[in-house]
């Protein structure tokens, strides 16, 4: 692969987003925030890959995921007016699907065009499945770390601003009330990811978000989440109950080891 396909897709991409844009104020921000993730998970992963010593090939393959990584979302929001994967579409297969239709990838050899759409159809799932293609195993950690990162901005910045700033699609619909779940605090103790079935407040999931650190791949993942205050960002917009105290310095405890702090 060369950089000029990568710039190919990148001009691809600017148009077939375009064309899920409407005169809807509240469309435009829900197309916009995905479009904004998508080229920051781009920059996400380079610098991940970086630090991992892959090829000039390979970061290109890399930074190629990212930005068809969310390619799903597009035609998901177009037609139920939702990112939410349980009520509507799984995005990562259906991003998948949208690659294989466009044949945008159908110039670059097969098995960088396999790479780069099973990562695609996978970034989105609970766990990496039991694939034999270590580089295929590498793409999707790289994916993954890399859109966590990002995602946490956004649900940082998401649950900082103002109401009438958020961008609708970004919720989960969720209670906002003060309780929230022993079952997806436990997570944080017994260093697991908690999963989406458990969520039953909008405090659950901000637990849910931060118990995604557990499941990080890279040093330079964990780096980019302290070093973005991502841990005190979420947590400060919980309950400052002594048990939520106790769980949040044990994550960041675990985070700081493993950024080599």
């Amino acid at each position: 692969m060369r950089k000029s396909d990568l710039d190919t897709f990148k001009d691809w991409f600017s148009g077939y987003t375009q064309g899920f844009c409407t005169d809807n104020a509240g469309d435009r921000k829900n197309i916009d925030l995905k479009i904004r993730h998508t080229f920051l998970v781009c920059d996400n992963i380079v610098g991940i890959a970086q630090t991992e010593n892959l090829n000039e090939n390979e970061l290109l393959l890399a930074e190629t995921a990212a930005l068809f990584h969310d390619v799903g979302r597009f035609p998901q929001y177009a037609k139920y007016r939702t990112f939410l994967d349980s009520i509507s579409v799984n995005h990562g297969r259906l991003g998948a699907e949208v690659l294989g239709e466009k044949k945008i990838l159908s110039h670059i050899p097969v098995n960088e065009r396999e790479l780069i759409i099973n990562t695609v159809r996978f970034h989105n799932a609970f766990e990496i499945p039991p694939l034999k293609d270590r580089q295929k195993i590498l793409f999707l950690r790289l994916i993954r770390d890399a859109d966590k990162i990002d995602i946490w901005r956004v649900f940082s910045e998401y649950f900082e601003g103002p109401e009438e700033e958020r961008a609708s699609a970004a919720g989960l619909g969720l209670p906002d009330t003060p309780e929230y779940s022993k079952t997806v605090l436990s997570c944080l103790y017994k260093k697991t990811s908690a999963t989406l079935s458990a969520l039953k407040t909008l405090n659950d999931f901000k637990l849910m978000q931060l118990s995604w650190a557990y499941s990080l791949n890279f040093r330079h993942s964990f780096r980019l989440m302290s070093e973005r205050n991502f841990i005190e960002r979420i947590s400060s917009l919980l309950p400052q109950t002594e048990e939520i105290t106790g769980a949040v310095a044990v994550l960041k405890e675990f985070v700081d080891e493993r950024a080599g702090f």
